[in-house]
């Protein structure tokens, strides 16, 4: 009798189970269910390159005031037709405000040079997040130079997965999202620095995890610091960048 009582149950149990009749203490799907907090809404540009709600623009054609010399005082580089040009020889230049975690939008365009102009000497400029970490910029279309020292390299770092160069004279576009490296007190690396980088829409870098700062010489390593500015480098070269946002992450 005992037994076929047990084997009573183990038949209902099995048709509640293949019917979908569940017991109380079962799992329900809401309780997975996450209601808060209700992300905010933040309405986007009228296209994608456009500044959203919530960026804080760092150049908008028209004035250099959120940018500064790294040797001191206000930038020197040329503003005119809504580009920022480098000015060459006064020197790389940083924002004002300093920023962690970010994304990061521009549009840059190297000059049209010379047959003669090869390699590294053709177009060259970079972005530095946190001053430090730099995506390298250059006419990378038809010139060949070092795989990670062209458009859209980790510079000596990490190469892009694809080129996605446009020809020198046009505009391109970097959309950067940039994880800050955490040190511990001690000034221990505690998580290294993240890049994901698309050129053009195409996605060149896949959240790589950095070395360190960016080194011409020798091999990247950390040494700890706070939030910095996004530094743009002058490299000698005429190479010109405008609508310019960051949001915080």
């Amino acid at each position: 009798m005992v037994c076929d009582m047990k084997r009573a149950a183990a038949v209902l149990s099995l048709l509640m189970l293949t019917s979908g009749v569940w017991a109380a203490s079962d799992p329900k799907p809401e309780e997975t269910e996450v209601w808060e907090p209700v992300p905010k809404l933040v309405r986007p540009g009228v296209t994608p390159a456009q500044a959203p709600a919530d960026a804080i623009v760092l150049f908008d054609g028209k004035s250099s005031a959120n940018w500064e010399s790294v040797n001191g005082g206000e930038a020197k580089w040329t503003v005119a037709n809504g580009a920022l040009t480098v000015a060459p020889d006064t020197g790389d230049i940083r924002t004002k405000e300093h920023f962690g975690d970010v994304q990061l939008h521009l549009e840059w365009r190297t000059p049209v040079l010379p047959a003669d102009k090869k390699g590294q000497d053709r177009g060259n400029s970079g972005v530095f997040l946190q001053e430090l970490y730099e995506v390298q910029v250059l006419d990378s279309l038809e010139n060949r130079t070092y795989s990670n020292g062209q458009a859209g390299a980790i510079y000596k770092q990490y190469i892009p997965l694809v080129n996605a160069a446009k020809p020198a004279g046009e505009w391109q576009t970097y959309d950067i999202v940039f994880i800050a490296p955490r040190f511990e007190k001690n000034g221990e690396l505690r998580s290294p620095a993240r890049l994901t980088v698309f050129h053009n829409g195409v996605l060149i870098q896949n959240n790589v995890e950095l070395k360190g700062g960016t080194t011409y010489i020798g091999q990247p390593k950390y040494t700890a610091h706070g939030d910095a500015g996004i530094r743009l480098q002058d490299h000698g070269h005429l190479v010109s960048f405008r609508n310019i946002w960051v949001r915080k992450l």
